[in-house]
């Protein structure tokens, strides 16, 4: 596999496509949006210009990563030549299957279609298609530059070829592939938005404050972050989106959104890509302040 297309230039499209232009293979990121594509762009680039900095590539490498690196906004030209397709579409089930019914046209008939959705049905999307065998979950992390782990996720026709194909490609991204079966949520999310869930009902309760409970979890338990913190970093939008998917997939009243989420989402407090969720998020600054609906006092909260 030489030639890859990712679709959609967001947070993950973007970070994917960056991943397999610094790896040496020649991508096309296509989406519907020139706008879309020039942020993309303008993200990578600046990502890139921080390696430098640090010293972790060469200028060299940063031209030669950008120059592995095409944009479109046609879906027809942008995969016409692609050995593997990623979708990175926003996670909405009914626009993943007219991506991967138009995929299914376009693409090369050898072409393997991955989805990085982080809980639909990777059986559903495949039988979308007249290619199932060659239909995998390649589940990256944000931020995918950084992040080690793929979630390679199988549906219940993707091929033993195929799969293998896509951990090697993986390993080859100098990543770490977990290979699972396709349930609701898979593994990652399985198990992390409950705990998100959890996180939202605790604070709702007035058990304890947004600073505590992230406190809580990264100092006892040794999380990086915490989880209302993590929570705006993935969008409240689409934590919603992921709970709605276990919740109707697994037919389990644990799973059910909290309802602070779903008032949040509903108003527009989406987390850092809306500049407020759980915290205010102010670009280019890493100071987190609780936002003005969850402060108890007139004090600005930080944390770091």
């Amino acid at each position: 596999m030489k030639n890859i297309a990712v679709i959609g230039a967001g947070t993950m499209g973007n970070g994917i496509a960056h991943t397999f232009a610094q790896s040496g293979f020649a991508v096309n990121l296509i989406d519907i949006s020139q706008d879309a594509l020039d942020r993309a762009l303008a993200t990578i680039d600046k990502n890139l210009s921080r390696m430098v900095k640090k010293e972790k590539i060469s200028e060299t490498d940063k031209a030669t990563t950008l120059g592995n690196l095409t944009t479109l906004t046609s879906l027809k030209d942008g995969v016409s030549n692609a050995d593997l397709v990623v979708e990175a579409a926003t996670e909405n089930v009914e626009l993943k299957l007219k991506i991967f019914q138009q995929l299914d046209q376009l693409a090369p008939a050898n072409a393997v279609l991955a989805t990085n959705t982080s809980s639909i049905s990777i059986t559903k999307i495949g039988a979308a298609t007249k290619r199932p065998d060659k239909v995998i979950g390649m589940h990256f992390m944000n931020p995918v530059p950084i992040m080690k782990l793929v979630e390679i996720i199988r549906g219940y026709a993707t091929g033993d070829i195929v799969c293998e194909q896509i951990m090697d490609l993986s390993r080859a991204l100098r990543k770490v592939p977990v290979e699972v079966n396709d349930y609701p949520g898979f593994v990652a999310n399985r198990i992390l938005m409950p705990m998100i869930n959890e996180a939202i009902i605790t604070l709702n309760e007035g058990v304890a404050g947004v600073e505590e409970i992230d406190t809580v979890m990264k100092l006892g338990m040794a999380h990086p972050m915490g989880p209302l913190q993590l929570a705006d970093f993935i969008g409240l939008d689409v934590c919603l989106s992921i709970l709605e998917v276990l919740h109707d997939g697994l037919g389990n009243p644990k799973y059910a959104p909290a309802p602070l989420l779903v008032n949040m989402v509903m108003a527009g407090k989406k987390g850092v890509k809306t500049g407020e969720g759980f915290y205010s998020w102010t670009h280019g600054t890493k100071e987190l302040i609780v936002a003005p609906n969850f402060r108890k006092d007139k004090e600005v909260a930080t944390t770091t």
